[in-house]
């Protein structure tokens, strides 16, 4: 006879994640929790209380990390789940904080069956990933894996002068920089796809190969002010016309190097910005992701290109690079063994890459890591109608807490 398969309780899944979003929720179903805001104080002590009822010990880094932790049989590195819980303004019920309430329920479940672990189950709060109160995203997994230098985190300041230090201080949570997450048997992050592609395919669960590598340039194309009504055509430097033909120029090429590159013109200035004048100057950008390091180059030659293009039309044109990163892998044993999690379960999936970035991106430069996403409505996200379905959530669970068994089991 079949084993039956150990599973999470769904309604107190929902019953969770509508609890956690009534902090900072908003008008229109969303949520407002910026990072270190009161808002963000309350989330963090209603997720500490929920720990503590399950006996979980809680330590809080100096980053404002918090880690709650349940006890082990051997005193191992842990298996560590979780996410964040801060959002943008006027964001989702489900960002973020879908990894977060996973672990609890994952914890809650071995707790209810009185599983005690052979090694520690630990659930992690990343502090201010979204960076929409303090730039830049992800600060805090950065600075855990060496990416950003803690002092100039700590002096970034948000719109009103207040650094993240003051903020972090005044909700309680600046902690001890020995509680930082040092190592562990595995990180799993659950997050919604935050995109349409499972939606689209009729899938359930993704499978997380990678984060995509990107570039992102600055184009600034200098032409000269003239008189809209009294010079010539034949006669002008237009940069506006110029950065026309050059944006053209780049979706054509772009647009052959390979099906699943994805790029886009996200920021365009123009100057001096009269409707009487001819514009001297543009500013825009262009940015590019894809999983193969020799496509993103293949993009920087395209770019490159652009300033010794033929359709300048007398005007100079400069590129710049903005920033770059390379494509984050996550450990292939990881993805196999969520993919057979995924299998044993009966569950729709995908092996996929994340465009977007997330706190495992940094985690797996030192501890192995993957990740899993379940289906976005309509692909929407950081706005107040994101979405994800009841149903599409508890499976996400469900494939996380088949994976802690199956690597306790190990």
């Amino acid at each position: 006879m079949k084993k039956q398969k150990l599973l999470i309780n769904g309604k107190r899944l929902s019953d969770s994640l509508e609890k956690f979003a009534d902090f900072g929720r908003t008008e229109n179903n969303g949520v407002t929790r910026l990072s270190l805001t009161e808002e963000d104080r309350l989330v963090r002590d209603y997720f500490v209380s929920c720990c503590e009822e399950l006996g979980m010990s809680i330590k809080v880094d100096d980053m404002g990390n918090i880690y709650a932790t349940l006890a082990g049989v051997e005193n191992k590195p842990p298996i560590v789940m979780g996410s964040h819980m801060d959002t943008v303004k006027k964001g989702g019920r489900f960002d973020g904080i879908l990894g977060v309430a996973a672990g609890v329920e994952v914890v809650r479940t071995l707790v209810d069956n009185n599983i005690k672990p052979e090694v520690p189950i630990m659930i992690v709060n990343f502090t201010n990933e979204e960076g929409a109160r303090f730039e830049p995203s992800m600060m805090a997994s950065g600075v855990l894996s060496g990416k950003f230098e803690k002092t100039a985190m700590l002096q970034k300041t948000d719109s009103n002068g207040t650094t993240f230090e003051e903020a972090l201080n005044s909700i309680g949570y600046a902690g001890d920089i020995e509680s930082r997450l040092k190592e562990a048997t595995a990180f799993l992050e659950l997050h919604i796809e935050q995109g349409p592609i499972l939606e689209r395919e009729a899938l359930k669960i993704g499978v997380v190969e990678c984060v995509l590598g990107m570039v992102c340039y600055e184009i600034e194309v200098i032409g000269e002010s003239d008189h809209a009504g009294t010079t010539p055509m034949n006669m002008r430097k237009d940069a506006f016309f110029t950065t026309n033909s050059l944006v053209t120029e780049a979706i054509q090429k772009l647009g052959l190097l390979d099906d699943d590159l994805v790029y886009t013109m996200g920021r365009l200035n123009v100057y001096p910005n009269i409707h009487t004048v001819i514009p001297n100057k543009v500013v825009f950008t262009i940015e590019a992701r894809h999983k193969n390091q020799q496509v993103i180059e293949r993009v920087e030659d395209i770019i490159k290109g652009l300033v010794q293009s033929g359709s300048n039309d007398g005007c100079e044109v400069k590129a710049t690079k903005l920033w770059g990163r390379d494509t984050v892998w996550f450990d292939e044993s990881l993805c196999d063994l969520l993919e057979q999690s995924t299998n044993s379960l009966g569950y729709s999936y995908k092996r996929m890459v994340s465009g977007a970035g997330h706190d495992a991106q940094f985690i797996a430069s030192y501890i192995p890591t993957a990740m899993v996403f379940v289906p976005s409505v309509n692909g929407k996200s950081h706005c107040e109608n994101e979405l994800t379905s009841w149903e599409d959530c508890e499976k996400g669970v469900n494939v996380i807490l088949e994976t802690v068994l199956a690597i306790l089991a190990k």
